[in-house]
């Protein structure tokens, strides 16, 4: 049929094939930055990431392990300065193209607290801790500081609903206070090529002086399966990721593909044939409800959970098994993240060209 966009096989290029890709001269900053998934992205997309921060030292790890040449700072963002960010990247104000981030809102997630979570520090499974309620409030300290071009920043879908919208509004007002245009919309990223039905809020906002507005992505005509994303997929599946001994294992045996536990609100059987369900932090912890393996009494593998994450299979993961699933479960689709950029670059900085 005329205009209809085939549907390729799922594949995620290797990092070897995403390095080599050329750049296409924008130039981008990131923060909040985790293991790297935004940052793939837009490599993925061509634009360069000169600069990156993330709190937590094993995702630096894993950040350093994959993105060698980008600079990566480990202070507190409420410690980062324009100006320090400026002199590391040899940029002026005003001269950064994307100035990137996802500040974590965890209490607002499907997992968080909401309210009750609030002013309460955030645990990580290495340890670190860190209240994280006004981080939004930093990125755009940081945005009015730097004044970049453009700035996309990612949150949890639980951001625009119930109680939380007020705090939304607060931030929508806060960035545009800063000198841009600003647009909020949540993305499913099961209808940008990634086989997960994961939503997030997007906010994309463009500097005042550039005459134009906020552009998002498309959605696609068709979703990829979780069978679509493990075919031929021949790695090993790690023994301690196995629910058999916990309560949890016990309830999943009750659930047909597809369904959910009225017992255990976040545990999901995932059906080979539809997009899997979000994977969360949480997704590696054996004891703990969450998205599951179709048929098999587990959680997702590490390497099915990166074709799931849109991550490439050779995409460099520290430490357990949980730790690294756990890496994924925050980042944000690396093939979300490209859609997202490449529309972008091709209509926002094509305009201002």
């Amino acid at each position: 049929m005329t205009g209809q966009v085939a549907k390729l096989p799922y594949s995620v290029p290797t990092m070897a094939e995403i390095n080599a890709r050329p750049y296409c001269g924008l130039k981008a900053v990131s923060t909040f930055s985790g293991g790297g998934g935004s940052s793939l992205g837009y490599r993925m997309a061509g634009v360069q990431v000169l600069w990156a921060s993330e709190f937590i030292e094993s995702a630096r790890e894993t950040y350093r392990a994959n993105f060698p040449s980008t600079i990566i700072d480990g202070r507190d963002i409420r410690e980062v300065t324009p100006a320090s960010i400026l002199e590391a990247t040899n940029l002026r104000e005003g001269e950064l193209d994307i100035f990137d981030g996802s500040p974590p809102c965890s209490a607002f997630s499907a997992a968080g607290k909401g309210a009750k979570g609030w002013g309460r520090e955030k645990r990580y499974s290495d340890g670190a801790q860190q209240v994280v309620d006004d981080l939004f409030f930093e990125y755009a300290r940081l945005v009015e500081g730097l004044q970049p071009k453009v700035f996309i920043a990612e949150n949890v879908k639980g951001l625009v609903r119930g109680v939380a919208i007020g705090y939304f509004k607060l931030i929508l007002n806060r960035l545009k206070e800063c000198g841009y245009q600003v647009e909020a919309r949540v993305l499913n990223a099961a209808w940008l090529g990634v086989p997960q039905a994961r939503e997030r809020v997007i906010f994309i906002g463009v500097r005042n002086d550039l005459n134009a507005g906020p552009v998002f992505p498309k959605p696609l005509p068709y979703c990829y399966t979780v069978r679509e994303a493990l075919a031929g997929l021949e790695a090993g599946v790690e023994p301690e990721l196995s629910m058999e001994r916990y309560a949890v294992g016990a309830e999943w045996r009750k659930l047909r593909q597809g369904h959910g536990s009225d017992r255990y609100i976040n545990l999901v059987r995932a059906h080979y044939d539809a997009p899997c369900p979000t994977i969360s932090a949480n997704a590696g912890n054996v004891s703990a409800a969450s998205v599951t393996h179709p048929v098999e009494c587990r959680k997702f593998s590490v390497a099915e959970t990166r074709r799931l994450c849109s991550f490439p299979d050779d995409f460099v993961l520290n430490g357990n098994p949980r730790q690294q699933i756990e890496r994924m479960g925050r980042a944000v689709p690396p093939v979300m993240m490209a859609a997202v950029a490449q529309t972008v670059s091709k209509t926002i900085f094509a305009k201002a060209a």
